[in-house]
């Protein structure tokens, strides 16, 4: 028993000692490993220094907003813009899909802003306003594009109730923005200040102008979102104009397109529009993507306005005698520019 023992207490100590051994040459290892990466940082660094690089960023001396310079010899003009400049460069995923979007929204702003008079720059708003996002909601409640509080889209002409939001209409928010835009430059004459009073209100604005008494908004002290705001117009600007200046490289196949649609014009209730949605070969989801203005299920039309719904342009408008909703008689002719139905009349447009 007491040799057993013995054998025993040996056996124990030979492989408390060998696992003791082991256990310091893996620390060892992994100490020396932690405090000399040389190999390991040597054979890496070519590919990082190849593969990763940041710099700083050359300010063009060029600089306008709406043909009005923007004076880059002024240092906290220049600091400001560089600020916004190396944020809205560095931050690749956000930009990328500001150039991806323009292509897809640009082509509905930029006739509106021509036909009201308004600098074609002015479309730039709507991207630092919502990323040009349709269904785009602050937290204080400004929707769409152009990001109007219901109030003001009221003011401005918009329809904005639970069933109809026309802030999320496009081309009517546009019209409402330039409308805007025109109104603050009766007050200004400077479409930077009305940029300025995009943000911050034109009571806002039209304060700070007369408690600084100066006439421009490059020398206005401001608070941070409105002291940023043009800045960021700016940098917007400058890199979706020359996006391979900063490293941006799009493929045209990448671009959002524009979506083809047509219109029906329609001055009645829809009682459903999941089921009216049906009746052109389109999901729900489709129709309040083409349509985020409509904000229900229902279209009650108490008061028998007219609406155009747009649905995609590839769908074959062919003869349909089921009801929309509660609406009976539907008839729709392929190649027929007026479409006659008991409850409710539409007009093809394309």
């Amino acid at each position: 028993m007491k040799k057993n023992s013995t054998s025993t207490n040996i056996y124990i100590k030979v492989l408390t000692i060998s696992t003791s051994i082991i256990a310091i040459f893996i620390v060892l290892n992994l100490f020396t490993f932690s405090v000399d990466p040389t190999d390991s940082s040597e054979k890496l660094m070519p590919t990082f220094e190849n593969s990763y690089s940041i710099f700083s960023l050359d300010i063009p001396q060029d600089l306008s907003f709406a043909e009005e310079r923007v004076p880059v010899e002024k240092h906290w003009v220049k600091e400001s813009f560089d600020r916004e400049l190396l944020v809205n460069t560095y931050w690749q995923s956000q930009t990328v899909l500001f150039i991806k979007r323009s292509n897809r929204y640009f082509p509905i702003i930029e006739p509106i802003l021509k036909e009201y008079g308004v600098p074609d720059d002015f479309k730039y708003l709507a991207v630092i306003e919502s990323g040009l996002m349709p269904r785009s909601v602050s937290p204080a409640g400004a929707a769409g594009i152009w990001q109007f509080m219901s109030a003001t889209g009221k003011e401005y002409g918009l329809e904005v109730n639970s069933e109809i939001d026309e802030r999320y209409h496009l081309e009517k928010a546009t019209v409402a923005a330039c409308k805007y835009f025109l109104k603050s430059y009766e007050a200004y004459n400077d479409w930077t200040l009305v940029a300025a009073s995009y943000n911050a209100g034109k009571r806002g604005v039209s304060n700070q102008l007369d408690r600084q008494k100066t006439d421009n908004y490059y020398d206005l002290l401001l608070g941070e979102e409105t002291g940023r705001y043009v800045y960021r117009i700016l940098a917007v600007k400058e890199i979706l104009s020359h996006p391979e200046n900063y490293g941006f490289y799009v493929d045209k196949k990448d671009l959002y397109p524009v979506i083809p649609t047509q219109t029906l014009t329609v001055d009645s209730a829809i009682s459903d529009m999941a089921d009216f949605a049906g009746k052109y070969g389109i999901s729900y989801k489709e129709l309040k993507d083409l349509n985020p203005w409509l904000r229900d299920v229902v279209l009650t039309n108490r008061y028998k306005k007219t609406y155009q719904i747009s649905i995609p342009k590839e769908i074959a408008l062919v003869e349909k005698t089921e009801p929309i909703g509660n609406e009976s008689g539907v008839v729709i002719p392929v190649d027929q520019k007026e479409i006659k139905l008991e409850k409710q009349s539409l007009i093809i447009q394309q």
